[in-house]
């Protein structure tokens, strides 16, 4: 039986030019699912650099770097979206965020009376730094909303087994995939780490511990900084790497200048292609330390360049990270224990390294880009069957309009019960009575 074509809409308020694991994943799915034979619609902000010409992608008017940050906040209202989206005709709609362009897709899916898939890429609590008055109250609420849109959707992907198991814990009911973001293996051969240290200065024998991503608290960069200058310190002949941008890079640089270690921080810039893959290759450890990511695909990159990691516990770092076998993993923040982690790094054979390498590519073979997809697609297809089935075949105007306000009555009480819930004032009589004046509106909009 020859295999449907899919119309396909991914939805994010994050996209090129921003480089990041997220922005990765919606370029690399969407590209494969183009090579065999699927449509892709992307819907993103408008960024600052943006490409000239883009095919296939809708770009909604946003406010420009907002509260400091490179990111965009989409305005609320697009009518040229609904046109488009007229116009394309979609299958299926896939979702990477669970808010501003988040709540437009769950509309966006009403309206067309199609399936929606919601990807947790972020743990959202570990990023409110970015929203103005952040707190604890904050991080409970973007947790609450989160787990509130995750049921209003069809179907959920996780990037990592880790997030699956969290996302039970939060009490998501919709049916859950674990599906990593892929790796295009082949590329991982190619890049030459020796000709990365000539370029860069670097000693062809001194001892490299590099970060790739962007260079930004949620990373966790100012304890990565701290044990890198403690064993810069101590190893005279090591060096640190960061290759990436953000707004922590003046700071780490300002921090090095003050501990005499500026001659051995290397700062390129962000890489792509062959430049990144031989700048993985030039390191003799990746490390990693943030606890706000659900895959850590720079991890995954690493090791598929064959480059042992030493990272934090964290989700998604867990899934990957075999202490000893393909790096070391310490259990939490600790300098000292990160430092000496880097240390027995630099103490191994090269027997033993050469292992650990070896050891590296095998896991990084578990997420090829061909697996990745092709999983994607089945699970799309998969839903897209059950909706199909479940589908009223006498579909109409008036029952379009139903579904409309349905979703629109389910987005205000997820946002009212995730607010309740994070200031916690008296929630359970709280819902119930906004709930109700909810109903009544939707119902006043109806007749």
């Amino acid at each position: 039986m020859a295999k449907k074509t899919m119309n396909i809409v991914m939805m994010t308020n994050t996209y090129i030019p921003i480089i990041g694991g997220l922005e990765k994943s919606v370029e690399s799915f969407s590209q494969e699912y183009r090579k065999r034979g699927h449509n892709v619609l992307i819907v993103a902000p408008e960024f600052e650099g943006v490409p000239e010409k883009e095919e296939g992608v809708f770009r909604i008017p946003a406010i420009q770097n907002f509260n400091g940050t490179d990111f965009s906040v989409e305005l609320p209202i697009s009518p040229e979206l609904s046109k488009t989206l007229k116009a394309f005709k979609p299958d299926i709609i896939h979702t990477h965020h669970p808010f501003l362009i988040g709540d437009t897709a769950l509309r966006a899916a009403s309206e067309f009376n199609v399936p929606i898939i919601f990807t947790h890429h972020t743990l959202y609590e570990k990023n409110t730094h970015y929203v103005p008055g952040d707190s604890k109250t904050v991080q409970r609420f973007v947790v609450q909303l989160a787990r509130g849109y995750a049921n209003l959707c069809d179907r959920v992907i996780a990037p990592s087994p880790s997030i699956a198991k969290l996302l039970k814990q939060r009490k998501v009911k919709t049916p859950v995939d674990v599906l990593p973001t892929g790796i295009y293996l082949d590329r991982f051969k190619k890049g030459n780490g020796e000709v990365f240290r000539q370029f860069f200065e670097i000693p062809a024998k001194a001892f490299v511990v590099g970060i790739v991503g962007r260079v930004a608290p949620e990373k966790n960069v100012q304890f990565l900084a701290k044990a890198a200058m403690r064993f810069l310190k101590m190893c005279d002949n090591a060096y640190f790497v960061v290759v990436g941008s953000g707004p922590s890079l003046e700071s780490m640089r300002k921090d090095f200048e003050k501990r005499k270690l500026a001659d051995r921080l290397v700062c390129t810039g962000v890489l792509k292609g062959n430049q990144l893959i031989s700048a993985y290759k030039a390191l003799d450890v990746f490390a990693f330390a943030s606890h706000s990511e659900t895959q850590g695909l720079v991890l995954n990159e690493a090791m598929a360049a064959g480059t042992p990691v030493v990272a934090v516990n964290a989700p998604g770092v867990r899934d990957v990270l075999r202490d000893q076998e393909n790096g070391r993993m310490i259990a939490r923040d600790n300098v000292k224990q990160f430092v000496m982690a880097l240390q027995w790094m630099f103490q191994q054979s090269p027997q033993k390294i050469k292992q650990m390498k070896e050891e590296a590519r095998c896991m990084a073979a578990e997420f090829s880009m061909d697996q990745c997809v092709q999983k994607a697609l089945d699970i799309y297809q998969k839903v897209i069957d059950q909706e199909l089935a479940e589908k009223n075949i006498h579909d109409n105007s008036w029952r379009k309009t139903l579904r409309i306000l349905d979703t629109q009555k389910d987005l205000m009480i997820n946002m009212t019960k995730a607010t309740t819930k994070a200031v916690g004032e008296g929630p359970k009589r709280f819902i119930r009575k906004t709930t109700r004046k909810i109903q009544r509106k939707i119902k006043h909009m109806v007749l």
